[in-house]
């Protein structure tokens, strides 16, 4: 690419920005603090305190603020791995849109203790779980439970800790009643089981964005084959146009960076909910099941009282 394009704002459209690895340039910018070229460093020296401002800025004007040429910022911008200084405002907006809040100490709360973080993460709790119930459409639910209690087998699957982690305690959730059940959250073992399903069988996906490109890539796989797809996800995402059966729910989340999401919480109800209609449908398969289950274990550890199933 010319300096001539570059001077211009040519160069690097979305498009092609999306074919590209992701640069943190935030994190670029600091640790090549004091490696850079003067000239260079007088760049990253003005940049780093001036983020929100750079992308309204020409280079010329970059340049002209920072006292050096245009070239030189075209350097800068280069040392940082992007192909020019378009390519290089078109990143580091991307990657502001999701640091400012981690940049601004105001965005945090004040610091709890030990005994309050409970009350703060149960709080969270009881008011996402609020706004979830308001939103769920009964009638999802019931088509939901009328396909799992005769699907063949269920596959699950969420990306991400949260989604994955509500996964596999379906999966945990369902195989108890009597319904072969596994979970993955490898995407590669994601699309080759997608592609084993069939009419009879079911893909359950977890999605709090929606968009998640493996979750997106199963969703399509398993129904060209003529399975169903349930999701657990927001409403008005691919996801969610895509599946059969879209359980949704638009979730708030907390401005409080550290304290971790709860929106989890709310798909774990869902799944919880899920389970038990299906296994006071199916009491007569599902008793026999727990029955054993539960004998099982008992000769395992020999402990009889009540317990949790597999705790």
């Amino acid at each position: 690419m010319s300096e001539r394009s570059d001077q211009t704002d040519g160069g690097t459209g979305k498009a092609e920005m999306l074919d590209k690895p992701a640069i943190d340039l935030i994190s670029a910018i600091r640790q090549k603090n004091g490696q850079l070229a003067a000239r260079e460093q007088k760049v990253a020296n003005y940049v780093s305190v001036n983020l929100e401002s750079i992308s309204s800025m020409t280079i010329a004007q970059l340049a002209q603020a920072c006292a050096v040429s245009t070239p030189t910022v075209i350097r800068f911008c280069r040392s940082l791995g992007c192909d020019g200084f378009r390519d290089f405002k078109l990143r580091l907006a991307q990657n502001l849109a999701v640091s400012l809040q981690y940049l601004d100490p105001g965005t945090t709360t004040s610091p709890v203790n030990s005994e309050t973080a409970v009350d703060h993460i149960l709080g969270a709790l009881y008011a996402t779980a609020n706004v979830m119930r308001q939103q769920i459409d009964p009638g999802i639910l019931d088509a939901a439970k009328e396909q799992l209690i005769q699907t063949r087998q269920l596959l699950l699957a969420g990306i991400g800790g949260g989604s994955a982690m509500v996964a596999h305690e379906a999966a945990n959730r369902f195989f108890r009643l009597g319904i072969p059940s596994i979970a993955v959250n490898d995407s590669y073992m994601l699309q080759m089981r997608a592609a084993t399903l069939e009419t009879q069988d079911t893909l359950l996906l977890v999605s709090n964005s929606g968009e998640a490109r493996e979750i997106l890539s199963a969703a399509e796989i398993a129904s060209g084959y003529g399975a169903k797809v349930i999701c657990i996800t927001k409403p008005n995402t691919s996801l969610a146009n895509l599946a059969d059966i879209a359980i949704v729910a638009n979730l708030p989340e907390d401005p409080d960076i550290h304290k971790p999401t709860a929106s989890r919480y709310a798909h774990l109800i869902l799944i919880d909910a899920l389970a038990l209609a299906v296994a006071q449908t199916l009491s007569d398969r599902t008793n026999e099941n727990l029955r054993r289950i539960r004998a099982s274990l008992t000769a395992y550890h020999g402990r009889t009282g009540p317990q949790p199933l597999g705790d």
